[in-house]
């Protein structure tokens, strides 16, 4: 990886984004998907015990 010295940054340029007006899609939306399960069997046995871990899983996409 190289420094970046002065000069390096004085020969950077900047290009403005055109205004939202001009945009052809202004489209923003999200979609959110979120799943959270935990199962746990004790089923006809005596005395035992039954532990269950629940998992979250959590899905977030934008457009």
């Amino acid at each position: 990886m190289t420094k970046l010295t002065i000069t390096d940054l004085a020969a950077e340029t900047v290009e403005l984004l055109p205004g939202r007006e001009t945009l052809v899609f202004d489209l923003n939306w999200t979609g959110i998907l979120a799943s959270n399960s935990s199962v746990a069997l004790n089923a006809v046995t005596l005395g035992s015990v039954a532990n269950s871990a629940a998992g979250q899983f959590i899905t977030v996409t934008q457009h």
